[in-house]
């Protein structure tokens, strides 16, 4: 049986998926139960949330809302949210900009297949600039190349993942374009960081690693590609790469000028994407390659895999890979790590591979971040990796849409109350906006209505997508403030956000580190947030 044959037949038992997620009805959802656990296993209760008068107006400023879905949907658009943890470029670019993109590049579009192809354009094919004037044939390419319209009772996994091979034929061209419009959606969402996956210098990549071949010795592996400064020339590809990315951003976005757009003022790190499923010497090529890139250039904070994790090839390696990062790791200790894992569901799989993906994560790969994690309470052993978690500040990337459109997994089947009650740090993402067609408000809203949040408690969740973000610097808040609370650190204890830092210690703590000055742009945001809303 072929590879493609079995993943058909596994994915036919996987639940029926959301296609795009109707805001109006997740509004109407119950808070989810939590599931009853056995009292030995329950964690102790993290410290109450000591709530401000302001916290407290505004929240009940929301609560007001919940019968008026447009001034609903505004609150959550003009809500503070710190950062988007969990991105990927190619995937988070609006589908009409896609498209656009297509018809000005003057690609052609497969007929049959919908997928874009380059010129000229034969038989079979169409110009993709004839989207341009003819709205049947641009609806049809925006329902292949996203979730538009996906029949919510029919199993989204292999249409979502489809969408990368239909549209790639743009994305490779255009990394700061595509950039600008990310960065413009992410502003108006009131978010002040990105955290965003590419694959860089994938082909010197490609090539270094068939140049280099396999060894299963990881040490050796590794000393072959930096022998003769190879895997540096591949590093120095990689950064020229992100100079014409940056220009190209910079130019779409009028950086500089009067006429400057919103996304010049986000602050954005790359995140180097690995593809799980290619061989073994790819994998670890385009591993190294993300890890020193990352010591090399400020502009590059870590590393990730990325493709479905239920592939055969996926499933085959994937002990394999977290060895393979849990060695980089001891070469490349400046780098950052965080994993897909646990993107899986029973039926897209066989039981025996549900139980151990997120545990190798944290224990073997030593990952900063867990990407899904949503089999979290099907691994063995699953109350052992959320006491680890919390106790290592392993915060899991929570993205909603895109767990409910691939593995049909939302409400009270997401680990989401879970990982909180272990007092595991949690951020909300976005993964693939524009394929899902949501955006990070949606998130938070879908959060809020579906399991009952408060807005001190949605305030917390913006906090820790900056706490847990990869930038540099010490933290404006002190010791770890998902179990003890978001206090703030001594030098700027005795400071009041909105109002001009007035003491020596804070001034130096801000100018010197990356991460508070993001923090305390976001404080101040949320104090005229606040101020806003006075009922």
């Amino acid at each position: 049986m072929s590879l493609q044959r079995r993943n058909a037949l596994r994915r036919r038992a996987v639940p029926a998926a959301l296609g795009t997620l109707s805001v109006l009805s997740l509004l109407s959802a119950l808070p989810a139960a939590a599931q009853p656990e056995p009292a030995e296993h329950r964690p102790a209760a993290p410290p109450p949330r000591q709530v401000t008068v302001a916290e407290a107006r505004t929240d009940a400023r929301l609560r007001s809302l919940r019968d008026r879905p447009a001034a609903l949907r505004a609150f959550f658009r003009e809500l503070p949210k710190g950062g988007d943890l969990h991105n990927h470029l190619s995937g988070a670019v609006s589908t009409e900009y896609l498209i656009e993109l297509a018809a000005e590049d003057g690609l052609c579009v497969d007929t049959a297949t919908l997928t874009a192809v380059a010129p000229p354009c034969g038989a079979g094919t169409r110009p993709a600039a004839d989207a341009r004037t003819d709205r049947a044939f641009h609806d049809a390419l925006v329902r292949a190349w996203s979730m538009q319209d996906f029949p919510p009772d029919e199993n989204g996994h292999d249409h979502f993942f489809d969408t990368f091979g239909k549209f790639g034929e743009v994305t490779w061209r255009h990394r700061g374009r595509m950039l600008a419009e990310v960065a413009d959606t992410v502003v108006r969402n009131n978010q002040v960081y990105l955290e965003t996956m590419v694959s860089p210098a994938s082909e010197g990549a490609k090539d270094l690693a068939a140049q280099v071949g396999w060894d299963d010795d990881l040490a050796a592996l590794h000393r072959r590609l930096v022998a003769d400064g190879k895997l540096d020339r591949v590093v120095a590809a990689a950064r020229r790469e992100a100079d014409d990315g940056d220009a190209e951003f910079r130019a779409a976005e009028r950086c500089g000028t009067p006429q400057a757009r919103p996304g010049c003022d986000l602050t954005v790190r790359w995140t180097s994407q690995a593809s799980r499923g290619g061989s073994p010497e790819r994998v670890f090529t385009q591993l190294a390659l993300g890890m020193r890139l990352a010591e090399a250039d400020p502009r590059f904070v870590a590393v990730n895999l990325v493709q479905p994790e239920d592939w055969d090839s996926s499933l085959r390696d994937y002990r394999l890979q977290m060895r393979m990062v849990g060695y980089l790791r001891t070469q490349y200790p400046k780098a950052h790590v965080t994993l897909h894992a646990g993107e899986l569901w029973p039926g897209l799989v066989k039981p025996e591979d549900l139980k151990f993906h997120i545990a190798e994560a944290v224990g073997v790969a030593r990952t900063e971040r867990v990407g899904h994690g949503v089999d979290l309470v099907h691994e063995d052993h699953w109350q052992r990796t959320a006491r680890t978690m919390a106790d290592r500040q392993v915060a899991v990337e929570v993205p909603f849409a895109s767990n409910a459109q691939i593995l049909g997994v939302k409400g009270a089947d997401h680990p989401f109350t879970t990982y909180r009650r272990y007092g595991v740090p949690v951020v909300l993402a976005t993964d693939d906006p524009g394929v899902s067609r949501i955006d990070i408000s949606h998130e938070y809203q879908y959060a809020a209505a579906t399991y009952g949040l408060s807005y001190p408690e949605l305030k917390d969740l913006a906090r820790a997508s900056l706490e847990y973000g990869f930038l540099p610097g010490a933290s404006l808040w002190q010791d770890h403030p998902v179990t003890t609370g978001y206090r703030p650190a001594s030098a700027c204890r005795t400071e009041h956000p909105g109002l001009p830092v007035r003491g020596a210690s804070c001034r130096h703590l801000l100018a010197q580190s990356a991460k508070a000055r993001l923090e305390w742009r976001l404080e101040t945001a949320f104090a005229a947030f606040e101020k806003a809303h006075r009922d």
